[in-house]
Formats: structure tokens, sequence, C-alpha cells
């Protein structure tokens, strides 16, 4: 890899570092006026016009505060918590396609960190590994609230990842597949999975919820059981990480939707747009339809937040073992024999 290539591919990563926390930041905003909206108020409105400059006003006030940590806490391991959530939440996005490749005079920019041939199981393994921040967070803060919050966490992540890896393996039964840029290609313009596997994706959608711990699944933070579970004890940037690592999978998740089942930055007549645009603005159309998809669902997250109260527990985890992976066990069955037996006759 030539000294080009290392820079363009840093500037890359550098990018979507960035548009991470961006994203992140104004994810609060919007979901406070959101909430304003649907709840008859006006929401964020003194910093800024129309309360634009809230999350800079929160994030500083998130520096600022006291770094508490609590007498009997482990100390390293109550740092390494928060620290653990916002790394896993952000290396996601390594393999996430962000458009087509860009050619700008002689180099080829691929929007893309890296194109590996297992993409879906790195999305998965990071996804599982996520759960630790939250773990070590309330096992170290030496608090019964925040060692519930632990433990419904796992036993939430647990329960749930095995039903969103069913309904995947029906997808990857169709792609045969695990590259995300493969399946991406294989939507080109209005052939999305979304058509082919809609229970698929009403199955991954419900498990997405339950990862990302919103409501109605937002159990692990149960504030009217646990005061604030798992980050009860945390206090300043520490909390920051953790509510900013919820934001990020939050629209990491929406972006791994909107790659697997909705086409990705693919859309309709999109070849005729490139050939009309040229191979620098073709690309970053579909980049930014990408970016209307991931943001339509992030506003569904939200809409649901305010609009389904949250579950028991005991019916979060019957969802999980006794409704979904049911579902998703019946949704392979079904594409395995429409792959085998009934696709054949219809070429």
């Amino acid at each position: 890899m030539e000294l080009a290539d290392i820079i363009i591919k840093f500037i890359l990563i550098v990018v979507i570092f960035a548009i991470s926390l961006v994203v992140a930041m104004y994810s609060t905003y919007a979901e406070r006026k959101i909430a304003a909206f649907f709840q008859d108020r006006v929401g964020p409105n003194r910093a800024g016009p129309w309360g634009i400059l809230q999350p800079l006003c929160d994030g500083a006030k998130m520096f600022l505060k006291e770094e508490i940590i609590p007498t009997n806490a482990n100390a390293f391991l109550f740092i390494a918590g928060p620290s653990l959530a916002i790394l896993t939440a952000l290396i996601g996005s390594a393999v996430i396609p962000w458009g087509q490749t860009l050619i700008i005079g002689s180099h080829v920019v691929d929007l893309q960190v890296t194109d590996i041939n297992v993409g879906v199981l790195y999305i998965f393994g990071v996804v599982s590994l996520g759960v630790y921040g939250v773990m070590i967070g309330g096992w170290a803060s030496n608090n019964k609230y925040s060692l519930l919050g632990a433990i419904r966490a796992a036993s939430q992540n647990i329960s749930y990842e095995i039903s969103m890896g069913l309904s995947i393996i029906a997808l990857l039964i169709l792609t045969g597949t695990l590259s995300l840029r493969e399946i991406v290609e294989q939507q080109h313009s209005w052939h999305w999975n979304v058509l082919y596997q809609p229970l698929g994706f009403l199955l991954f959608i419900v498990c997405a919820f339950a990862e990302t711990n919103r409501t109605p699944f937002d159990l692990p933070e149960c504030e009217t059981e646990l005061v604030g579970g798992y980050h009860t004890e945390y206090s300043s940037m520490k909390l920051g990480f953790y509510l900013f690592a919820e934001y990020i999978n939050m629209f990491i998740s929406s972006a791994v939707m909107a790659t697997l089942y909705w086409g990705g930055y693919n859309y309709p007549g999109m070849d005729w747009v490139f050939v009309h645009t040229g191979p620098v603005v073709g690309p970053l159309i579909g980049t930014a339809v990408l970016f209307a998809k991931i943001f339509l669902f992030i506003f569904f997250f939200m809409w649901v937040r305010w609009t389904i109260p949250r579950f028991r527990y005991d019916q979060l985890m019957d969802l999980g073992w006794k409704v979904l992976i049911p579902l998703a066990i019946a949704n392979i069955v079904l594409t395995g024999l429409w792959s085998t037996y009934l696709s054949p006759l219809f070429k």
C-alpha cells in the first residue's frame, strides 16, 4: 500500500469517527425535540437558535463536572467500563460500506475502512463485546442497583443475540456471502433484501432495540426500578461515555440495518444518476441516500421510545426465547425451502 493510500485511509477513519460523534451528539438534541413534539412541549430552545447549541452545552457540562469514584468501587474497572463501551461502539463502523468507490484524479478512494470477507461476523463480534462495558461498570461500582442492571444487560444481550444471529442466517442463505460490500452490491438499484426477507428484518430490528438497550427494552437502566441501572454511580465524562455509546450504537445499528436490508447506498435510478453526475458526485449521492436511511431509522428508534411503554423483565425474556427464536428458526426453514425448491422454478 502506497503512502497516499495510507493517508487517504487514515483521513477516512478520522472522518467516520468524527461523524459518529457528531451524530451521537445531535441525536441527544433530536431526541429531546422529538419527545417535546410528542408531548406538546417546546424542548431545548435557549442555547443558540432553536436550541441548536444545546448538545455543546451538555458536553461542556459533562467535561466540567466533578469526577467521583465511589470509595468501595474497583477504580481500574470503574474507569475501564465506560471506556470499553465507547470503544466497542465506535469500531463497529469499520466494515460498513458508506458509499461506492470514488475516483479522484489517479486515486481510487474506497468509502469503507476495510472490506473483510467476514464482515457480518465482525459486526456480531463487536456487538457481543459491547455488553462487557456495561457488565464491568455495573460490577465495579459496588452498588446493588448497578449490579442488577449489569446482570439484566448480560441476560438480555445473550437472549436477543441468538434471535439476531438466526435472522441473519436466513439472509446469508439468500446472499451467499458474509461481506457487507457484496451484500450491498447484490441489492443494486431497488433489489433490496427487505423485499425478500421482511420477517427477518422485523426480527432484526426488534433485536436491535434490545441490543442497544433502547425503550421498550431499556431494562438495564430502568429508572423506575434501578435508579439509573448500571451507571447509577457514574458522573462527569464517564457517564457521558455511556450515554454517547448508546447513541453511537443506535447510529451503527441503523447503518447495519440500512446496509443489510434496505440497499445501503443503492437507490432506484442510480445508474442514470451516476452516468450524468460522474465518478465523484455520483458516489457521494449514494452516501447521502445511505445517511437518509440511517436518519430515518434513528427517528424510528426515538419514535418508539416516546410511544411504547417499557416491558417487564419477564415479558422481555419471554419475547426473546418464546417468540423471536421460534420465528427466526421458522424463517430459516422457509428461506431454505424457497432457495432449494421454489427459487429455481422462477429462473
